[in-house]
């Protein structure tokens, strides 16, 4: 008895050594302090970066689209089995007691026993015997072999957690990019429809010109087919529209009946990049999180497979009454009990736990290069998104003077026209030119939305350096822990 209480005092003493994780491993590349295609001059400190856009409409949308789309709904199924699982891996670390409740009745015959009176038949007995008992069992970690295997979903459910996180920030991303692609499509929709009613009025005066006989009918074709042309156009931005907005529907969980309205304009960006932005701010992204804490799940099962070569200690005892007769089974004088301690040291399994532990470290190796490549694509995005900053913005003011200019030489070019003073073709080539200029702009407007909305994505959330464990569902999951 002395043993197995040295043994039970030992193995909670071993309880509270448990494995600490490994810092983030150092990657083969160097990481800058700032970002090299940035250029920082202003600052910026709020928690949703969609709020910058200053469009009341979408900031309404995207907290709905967060609790209703269909999408984060199962993300959130699989982070509360990735809690369960955690709990299961748990379990084994405290004893394991259950309550059983016996009752036999048992005939026995007695052949060959000299008994009296043949005749009477084969002699019998019968007995009823009734027992309950609590079965308790417990395998002492002496190791910490159980404990790695709980840090080790521990992990993984933080790695569920900071998917979950991820989801948010990608419906958030997707919800905004397909509400300014709505914007811009409703006023590519109306500039298509302004270039037909413009086609039209063109078409008018050529066929008016025409019955006089001032003008061929060559250029009664070209009219009618620009016309037919423009109305294409259109009936295709229409079609592009209705999807577009069927895609924000489905995004926050209603029936895609092309109902949603969307705001009238697209906002202007009008805040810079915060000036000293850290290159480490990604760090809070929640794909890294993500990677980090698998990584760290993989060191922690090395570590379980590895403790699975060492020997096990187990205690199982049970304690209660037997007696035939049910009305005793409350009563001490019928008590039974018994203890056991069992020690199991594998010796020969076919090289099964080894081939565990090599197995092991080969997906540890693996999860490694891709967190490392899940880092380099991180800094890729950012840095892509900051290098099309610019860029995009010397598009948009070039598409400005093109379009300006255009809409300009257009109307020149009519004016001409109806004075006798130059042909179609440059009158449909200016008209041409001037829808072409204004549907790029209003495109690359659109595209600085995004490329911002992608640097927002890729630092993980807005400018400041928030960390994800802040949140109200990370300081949730300490619980699990």
């Amino acid at each position: 008895m002395k043993k197995i209480l040295f043994l039970f005092v030992f193995a909670l003493i071993s309880l509270s050594c448990v494995s600490k994780l490994r810092e983030p491993p150092e990657l083969d590349f160097n990481v800058p302090d700032k970002w090299v295609s940035s250029e920082l001059t202003a600052k910026g400190n709020i928690s949703q970066w969609w709020t910058r856009f200053d469009d009341p409409q979408l900031n309404s949308i995207i907290p709905i689209v967060l609790k209703e789309n269909y999408n984060f709904k199962a993300t959130s199924a699989r982070l509360e089995a990735a809690a369960a699982l955690a709990r299961l891996a748990g379990a084994d670390l405290f004893p394991q007691a259950n309550l059983s409740l016996n009752a036999i009745r048992q005939k026995r015959n007695f052949l060959g026993f000299p008994f009296p009176e043949p005749d009477s038949g084969v002699p019998s007995l019968t007995t009823n015997l009734f027992g309950v008992s609590l079965d308790v069992s417990w395998e002492v970690d002496l190791w910490g072999r159980i404990r790695a295997a709980k840090s080790a979903a521990t992990e993984d459910f933080q790695a569920s957690l900071a998917d979950l996180i991820g989801i948010q920030l990608s419906l958030a991303g997707q919800t905004a990019k397909a509400w300014f692609a709505a914007i811009e499509t409703t006023h590519q929709v109306k500039l298509a429809e302004a270039t037909v009613e413009n086609y039209r009025n063109t078409n008018e005066q050529v066929f008016t010109r025409y019955k006089r006989g001032l003008r061929p009918s060559l250029d009664v074709r070209f009219s009618e087919s620009n016309l037919a042309t423009a109305k294409a156009m259109l009936f295709q931005k229409q079609d592009q529209l209705h999807r577009i907005k069927r895609q924000l529907e489905i995004l926050v969980g209603r029936y895609p009946a092309d109902r949603i309205s969307v705001s009238d304009k697209l906002p202007e960006i009008t805040d810079a990049i915060p000036a000293g932005l850290p290159a480490d701010i990604i760090s809070r992204r929640p794909d890294l999180i993500a990677a980090e804490k698998r990584l760290a799940a993989a060191n922690l099962r090395v570590a379980e497979s590895r403790r699975a070569l060492y020997p096990r200690i187990s205690l199982t005892g049970s304690a209660g009454t037997s007696s035939d007769e049910f009305s005793n089974l409350l009563k001490g004088d019928y008590s039974v009990w018994n203890l056991v301690g069992n020690l199991f040291q594998p010796i020969f399994q076919g090289g099964k736990l080894r081939a565990g532990v090599n197995l092991a470290k080969a997906k540890e190796k693996e999860i490694l290069a891709q967190y490392a490549q899940t880092v380099l694509n991180a800094y890729a995005e950012v840095e892509t998104a900051l290098a099309a900053e610019k860029l995009l913005r010397d598009v948009e003011k070039a598409l400005q003077i093109a379009a300006e200019q255009a809409v300009a030489a257009r109307k020149l070019a009519e004016d001409r026209y109806s004075r006798g003073l130059t042909n179609l073709i440059e009158v449909l080539e200016a008209q041409r030119r001037a829808f072409d200029s204004q549907s790029q702009l209003l495109s690359v407007r659109r595209q600085r939305l995004e490329n911002r909305i992608d640097l927002f994505l890729a630092l993980g959330g807005d400018f400041h350096a928030d960390s994800i464990t802040q949140s109200p569902m990370a300081k949730e999951a300490k619980s699990y822990e």
